[in-house]
């Protein structure tokens, strides 16, 4: 079921906790000192007990699973998961490869009890370490592929998580005349447009497993490129209904640099963003109001 859709609120969801100490510690600051409200966490993340540490200090976090299921480790054996990781003694991972992770999961090869089994195995991994967990994504936002939503639906079903991620942005995520000013985001634009027709099925799977999830996610076209001025014009055109905006914020340390991914000196770009004076003021002043995920639960309920 969508949440409430008659006002604008925002969920602001700080992905990647766990991934490093400096990601943790940029994401507890960008919660006690700004806008995140709430924050994924990687069970098989090298952080993960310093975040566990961390969200203590921060009691009104609201804490999901960010489910790894591509570029990562996994918490089950990957010997048992033969579609999903390799089980080579040396690389007993995930494929870093979404191109082919995509291949897979579009052409029936991925295997759903794998996905079921390993997303749960993740979910409760936090649960154990005592975190209540109020909702799921998945890394790159694999879960807008069918073939991974419906297993990953029944795995936080299972745990008692009752909400997930719409990966499925609004229509027009920016006006026209930001996307003119900024080429660099035409590619990342025209791919997530291609990625819309699976938009419909997305909430029909929701909706029929049971669970709550927002009317869809802000920030995916920008991410890396987050600054300022863009904030502020995602800020004008928030549409009604309950929404979330996905963010990275972290310090490009030396943990961070010896870490395989894209984003680095953005992270640090995105904190300054997200702890601004007045980034309160800029969602209020469009009649936006800041909420967690676990208070858009109890809001429904």
């Amino acid at each position: 079921m969508l949440l409430d859709w008659r006002v604008r609120r925002l969920i602001i969801n700080a992905d990647d906790f766990g991934f490093t100490a400096g990601v943790n510690r940029a994401i507890i600051e960008a919660h006690l000192r700004g806008i995140v409200t709430s924050s994924t966490l990687m069970a098989t993340g090298r952080a993960f007990n310093d975040a566990v540490g961390l969200s203590k200090t921060a009691p009104r976090l609201s804490i999901g699973c960010h489910v790894v299921l591509i570029d990562g480790e996994p918490v089950i054996d990957a010997a048992q998961l033969p579609t999903l990781a390799s089980s080579r003694p040396d690389a007993r991972r995930f494929s870093d490869n979404l191109k082919s992770f995509a291949a897979r999961a579009l052409t029936g090869r991925l295997s759903a009890e794998e996905v079921e089994a390993e997303s749960a195995a993740q979910i409760r991994k936090l649960q154990t370490a005592g975190i209540s967990v109020s909702h799921v994504d998945t890394h790159k936002h694999v879960h807008l592929f069918p073939a991974v939503l419906r297993p990953v639906l029944r795995a936080a079903r299972a745990c008692g998580v009752r909400a997930i991620r719409n990966p499925f942005g609004p229509r027009k995520p920016l006006k026209s005349s930001q996307l003119l000013r900024r080429p660099n985001l035409w590619t990342r634009y025209a791919e997530v447009r291609v990625l819309r027709n699976l938009a419909r099925r997305f909430h029909e799977t929701v909706e029929r497993e049971g669970l709550q999830t927002p009317d869809g996610t802000l920030g995916i076209e920008v991410t890396g490129t987050l600054d300022e001025t863009l904030f502020r014009a995602i800020a004008e055109i928030i549409p009604e209904g309950t929404w979330e905006f996905v963010c990275h914020p972290g310090y490009n340390d030396d943990d961070l640099k010896s870490a395989k991914t894209r984003l680095r000196e953005s992270r640090e770009t995105e904190l300054r963003v997200l702890t601004l004076p007045d980034a309160r003021s800029i969602l209020a002043a469009h009649g936006i109001d800041l909420i967690s995920y676990r208070e858009a639960i109890r809001s429904e309920t």
